[in-house]
């Protein structure tokens, strides 16, 4: 019992340490170690959306404690957000997700790539904060789709677009909350949420890393942060592409 306990502590802890810090990643993380150590799919991904609410939430409160949010940012994404993950939470009740998810995995490859490629440039890009509502509703709509996303979608576009990493991030993360949130009572209401027993170990290992993520997220040069977070988008978007050919191999 204390085994497991520690070990579902240490997946929340580490999910929520990439994700607040990089601004990205929780739900792949944190449900990729699930189902390594053989959690059932639909528990491990119930598990996850519920975490989240207060992972998100706990990772938003240290963002604005150290300063990270754009509130442009913020008021932009929020609303759109909210409706796009309501509407992509009815719409995986009713469509299978492999329909999509090559898409989603392609989308994050190349902005993975872009971000990489723009650290090594001379010129400073201009923050461009235009058609963030557009951004927030196509993120929170993939993010229920893919089972994930949100943060590679919306913190990788709005790095790309030259806004700051470190608001870029602590923004996107303040949002998430709120998506998540929106996402997991359209989930209840539809489907449920099965056993929600692991969530309380994930939640408490992710209330352990988000101050120090929060922390960690001030104090990194710009530049080292958008290769970190092209470098995870990268990987992620890997994984998740051969994860999409593997199953349609398997499905013929």
């Amino acid at each position: 019992m204390w085994d497991e306990f520690a070990i579902f502590v240490f997946v929340g802890f580490l999910a929520q340490l990439i994700d607040s810090t990089l601004g990205m990643g929780y739900g792949v993380t944190s449900t990729s170690f699930l189902l390594g150590i053989g959690t059932p799919p639909a528990i491990a991904s119930a598990n996850v959306h519920c975490a989240e609410i207060f992972t998100t939430g706990f990772s938003g409160l240290s963002h604005l404690k150290f300063g990270n949010i754009d509130r442009e940012i913020f008021k932009k994404l929020l609303l759109p957000g909210v409706l796009g993950g309501i509407l992509g939470a009815y719409v995986l009740t009713s469509i299978p997700t492999k329909l999509i998810q090559p898409f989603v995995a392609c989308y994050l490859l190349v902005m993975g790539i872009r971000i990489i490629y723009k650290t090594f440039q001379k010129t400073n890009p201009k923050p461009v904060k235009a058609n963030l509502s557009l951004l927030g509703l196509i993120g929170g709509f993939l993010d229920s789709i893919g089972g994930g996303g949100w943060g590679p979608v919306v913190t990788s576009s709005l790095v790309s677009k030259g806004n700051e990493p470190r608001f870029s991030i602590g923004s996107a993360n303040a949002v998430e909350f709120f998506v998540t949130l929106a996402q997991s009572a359209t989930f209840f209401v539809l489907i449920g949420l099965g056993s929600l027993k692991i969530a309380v170990c994930l939640v408490f290992g992710g209330l352990i890393a988000a101050p120090l993520s929060g922390y960690i997220c001030q104090k990194l040069p710009s530049k080292l942060m958008m290769r970190l977070v092209g470098l995870m988008l990268t990987v992620l978007s890997i994984g998740n592409a051969s994860k999409v050919i593997y199953l349609l191999n398997t499905s013929k």
